[in-house]
Parts: structure tokens; C-alpha cells; sequence
């Protein structure tokens, strides 16, 4: 892995992101896996990624309760070891605290489903159409502890079609996070923080 940028990704579900950055990160590209990471041990992405010969660790967060700080220690006991380069979060779903974001600034990267700025946190697909926008989309951003609001390093847009629901645009949206995210990763991996934009 010598010269290789080390990459871990965090997850909370079936890790369809994660996959895409997994399949990715082969061949020329500048970064490597060295662990999958997530708050939930029955996550399906955790699977996937042994599958493809990844390691992987799970910290459930709900023993924890209301301590973000203890349980982002183990998360971060976990990181340690593995000593990566690059954070990943990929459907990641539990907001970290400023400490923890601090000591990984400038080196963790977040997709999220709008176009950001547009409608941070949750429920981003039917807000835009409540909003009646012509385009909605995904982002991916570098992450600070301001919830989804740090520096854009891509974005791919989809028009919003007459008939939308929340549920078609979101399955509309979610092919080009699987293009955009690792179009960015590889950028960013090269030391390149120029905003990727598809199509």
C-alpha cells in the first residue's frame, strides 16, 4: 500500500456508498481501505466490506446512551489502529461531537442527499419538493462540526419530475452519490480539493 492515501469509511446501515468507494479504490487510484467502522454491529455494509476483504469494527452506540464522548473514545480507538488518512462517512447516522471533528479536520469527507447549502440534516428530498425546486441532487462536502456546512468538494444534480415523491427522487439521486462520491475521494485523495461536478 506504499504511496497510498489509507481510507476509512464509517457506516450505519447497508453501506450502498460505501460499496461504491470500495469497488473504486483499485487499480491507479491514489487511496486504499484500511477499515470499515460502524455504530451498529447488525449494519449490512459490514458484510459487504469483509466480502471484499476490508477489515471492519462496530461500536454499538446505544449502551452509550447520551455519552457522544465515550463513545466517540472507542470510535476512536478503533481509528487508531487503523491510522487513516482519510475519514469517509457514508451513511453514517450520529451527529459527532466538535472534538471529534476537530481532530480529524481537513481529512473527513461526508455525502449528503441535497445541494447544499439546500436543506441540511434529514428528510432533504421531500423538503426540496415541498420547496417545488426544479433540481434537487447530492453533495459531498469536507466535514466540520457545523452540521453539513463545510467547504462543497462535489456535487450531481437530477431535474425534479412532475410526479415525484420523496421515494423516486431519492432512488433517482442515489445512483450519482455512487458516481460522485468516489469521483471526489479520488480527487481529494491526490491532494486535489477542486469541486467535482456531474453530469
Amino acid at each position: 500500500m506504499s504511496g497510498h492515501r489509507r481510507v476509512a469509511i464509517l457506516i450505519s446501515g447497508g453501506g450502498s456508498n460505501m460499496a461504491a468507494l470500495l469497488e473504486s479504490m483499485t487499480g491507479d487510484h491514489p487511496a486504499r481501505p484500511v477499515l470499515v467502522l460502524s455504530n451498529d454491529p447488525a449494519a449490512g455494509g459490514l458484510a459487504l466490506a469483509r466480502a471484499a476483504g476490508v477489515p471492519t469494527a462496530a461500536v454499538d452506540h446505544r449502551p452509550f446512551g447520551r455519552d457522544r464522548a465515550a463513545f466517540e473514545a472507542d470510535l476512536s480507538a478503533h481509528l487508531d489502529r487503523a491510522a487513516p488518512d482519510i475519514l469517509c462517512l457514508a451513511g453514517f447516522m450520529r451527529v459527532l461531537t466538535a472534538g471529534f471533528v476537530g481532530r480529524h479536520a481537513g481529512r473527513m469527507l461526508n455525502i449528503h442527499p441535497s445541494l447544499l447549502p439546500k436543506y441540511p440534516g434529514l428528510n432533504t428530498h421531500a423538503r426540496a419538493l415541498e420547496a417545488g425546486d426544479t433540481q434537487a441532487g447530492c453533495t459531498v462536502h469536507e466535514v466540520i462540526a457545523d452540521l453539513d456546512a463545510g467547504p462543497v468538494l462535489g456535487q450531481a444534480r437530477v431535474p425534479v419530475l412532475p410526479d415525484d415523491t420523496p421515494d423516486r427522487l431519492a432512488a433517482r439521486v442515489l445512483p450519482w452519490e455512487h458516481r460522485l462520491y468516489p469521483a471526489v475521494l479520488r480527487r481529494f485523495a491526490a491532494g486535489d480539493r477542486t469541486p467535482v461536478l456531474l453530469p
